[in-house]
């Protein structure tokens, strides 16, 4: 599966633009502010219905223009080759998504049909960033490749909503009424325990993948963990729920459940948020999302795509190496690379044994300056 063109119109900082792309190697080489993001942006949008960095849809409309458009053209095996993705949204009007002309009644019936990875300089919130952050990476890897996950998910946090209500209702009017608490923790506890068990399932599959990628990168010169922390391993969801509910009566809200899981991230026996170094932390983020790649196409079936978005920034030569070295194996498919340094992009395709395009953007304006390592 590859995306073989993409057109936008007013998204962000580009009025109008129409590019064709090889199935390997598409780079964009600009300076900070150009664009190259946005059009990494621009296809994340194609696969998961939203921005990668801003959730609110209408502020990625170009400037005062009534809406923005995009269009992309997928081509994968099968009977059905080819899928044209469209993403319209207009100010103040709820966004129109549709494939092959037909516009889906729930955008969760899109997520996991053309499968992304994005590796970004805003990973590092990943690491950064409180547990709602690593939640919603676990929840997004695995909604990709089970709808049922995503449909819990969405069930759960109803629940989860109106319990808290319930709660806060309680306090509020200084009465108490286990019956209709019971209505909510039933299915509470149900769900929420379908949805921890395939969480702790993917960790200990993933986490093997993830430390294979870590020591490529690195040579294998660090030790890197990644543990599952939860209040349901060991424990029975519903006891656990009986023990807080006190707790929950006071604080006015569901102090316990898969709502508050996280991913604790270790190098060497130590956090890497405290001990880890720039280059470390984005080693760690960079082989979190190759293992994600791996992991996603074992489970499809067929490769997703790739965008690396400034990931040299903050690497040292040899991990620079390794990375390009396990982006231009056959085991990726179709990868899109941005950076700052046209030069660094000419060297980076000219090694690499593999059809490439290369792009530079200046200010929402991209023209193509190379094809197959060639200027």
């Amino acid at each position: 599966m590859y995306l073989k063109s993409l057109q936008l119109n007013d998204f962000k900082n580009y009025h109008e633009a129409e590019l064709d792309f090889t199935d390997k190697i598409n780079c964009f080489s600009g300076n900070n502010g150009a664009g190259k993001t946005n059009l990494l942006d621009a296809i994340h949008y194609l696969s998961f219905c939203k921005s990668y960095f801003n959730l609110n849809d209408s502020q990625n409309i170009r400037h005062d223009k009534p809406h923005f458009a995009l269009h992309g053209t997928f081509l994968r095996n099968g009977p059905d080759t080819t899928s044209k993705v469209s993403c319209v949204q207009k100010r103040n009007v709820r966004k129109q998504f549709l494939i092959n002309g037909k516009e889906y009644e729930r955008l969760a019936d899109h997520i996991g049909l053309f499968p992304l990875v994005m590796v970004s300089p805003y990973d590092r919130d990943l690491i950064n960033e409180g547990s709602e952050v690593r939640r919603r990476y676990l929840d997004s890897v695995i909604s990709q490749f089970d709808k049922v996950y995503l449909d819990d998910l969405i069930s759960y946090n109803k629940v989860l909503f109106q319990r808290n209500a319930l709660l806060k209702e309680f306090a509020e009017r200084r009465y108490f009424d286990r019956v209709m608490l019971e209505i909510w923790n039933e299915p509470l506890v149900r769900i929420g325990t379908g949805i921890f068990e395939k969480r702790k399932a993917f960790i200990e599959s993933f986490v093997p993948v993830f430390n294979h990628y870590y020591s490529v990168i690195t040579r294998a010169e660090e030790t890197v963990e990644i543990t599952y922390e939860s209040h349901l391993l060991g424990n029975d969801f519903e006891e656990q729920m009986s023990v807080s509910l006190e707790r929950d009566l006071s604080l006015r809200f569901t102090t316990l459940g898969i709502h508050k899981d996280d991913l604790l991230f270790g190098i060497n026996g130590y956090p890497v948020k405290k001990f880890g170094s720039q280059g470390q932390q984005k080693s760690f983020v960079i082989a979190i999302k190759l293992a994600q790649f791996e992991y996603t196409r074992n489970i499809k079936g067929y490769k997703p795509i790739l965008l690396l978005d400034d990931i040299f920034d903050k690497l040292d030569d040899a991990r620079v190496s390794q990375v390009v070295e396990l982006v231009s194996e056959h085991s990726f498919g179709q990868v899109f690379i941005t950076d700052t340094q046209k030069e660094r992009i000419h060297k980076l395709t000219s090694r690499l044994d593999a059809p490439s395009r290369v792009w530079e953007i200046k200010v929402g304006l991209p023209e193509l300056i190379s094809e197959n390592g060639m200027l």
